[in-house]
C-alpha cells in the first residue's frame, strides 16, 4: 500500500486489508504503566509470581484495554496518510471482542481492513476499519472490533464526486 494516498482515492479502497502493523512486544514495564495510568492493578497483570500460580495463563497478561489502546500506534505505522487530512478523529468502536489474553512478553501486531467510508459534511470522511491484533504464533487474535475514525479535510479539497 502507498504511504501516501488522495481523499479521492478512499473510497476505491474499500474490502481491502489497507495495514498490516509492525510487531510491538508487549512486556511488564508496558503493562505496570498501563496499570498506574488506569489504576487497574488486578494481579493477573501486575503480579507475575501470583499470576504464575494463581492463574490459568502461567504468568501476567495485559489489560484488554493496553491492547486495544495499541491500535493508535498500529495505526499510524501501517495505513497510508491522507493527504489533505488535516487531522484525525477516534469516533469510535463496534462489537470490541477480547479472543485471547496477551501474555507478558508477547508480540503484536494490528490488521486493518476498510470496509466502509462515508462523506459526511463538506469536510469529513467517516471510515469503517474491521480491525484485528494478532498474537506471533498464536491461532486466535487478541482481539477483533470495528474502529470508526473521522477523517477532517479542507471542504476545499472535497473530490467533485463525494
Amino acid at each position: 500500500m502507498a504511504r501516501e494516498i488522495s481523499l479521492a482515492d478512499v473510497p476505491g479502497l474499500v474490502g481491502q486489508v489497507l495495514g498490516i502493523s509492525k510487531w510491538i512486544t508487549v512486556d511488564q514495564t508496558m503493562i505496570d504503566t498501563f496499570a498506574d495510568a488506569t489504576l487497574d492493578h488486578q494481579f493477573i497483570h501486575v503480579d507475575p509470581d501470583r499470576a504464575a500460580a494463581e492463574s490459568p495463563f502461567g504468568g501476567t497478561i495485559a489489560h484488554g484495554f493496553l491492547t486495544l489502546s495499541l491500535l493508535s500506534a498500529m495505526n499510524y505505522d501501517c495505513l497510508p496518510k491522507i493527504r489533505e487530512q488535516t487531522m484525525g478523529l477516534n469516533y469510535g468502536f463496534d462489537k470490541v471482542r477480547f479472543m485471547s489474553p496477551v501474555r507478558c512478553g508477547s508480540l503484536v501486531r494490528g490488521q486493518f481492513t476498510l470496509t466502509d467510508c462515508r462523506f459526511r459534511g463538506a469536510g469529513l470522511l467517516m471510515t469503517t476499519y474491521d480491525v484485528s491484533v494478532e498474537i506471533e504464533n498464536e491461532r486466535k487474535p487478541a482481539l477483533t472490533a470495528n474502529w470508526i475514525t473521522i477523517v477532517q479535510f479542507d471542504p476545499k479539497d472535497r473530490p467533485a464526486d463525494a
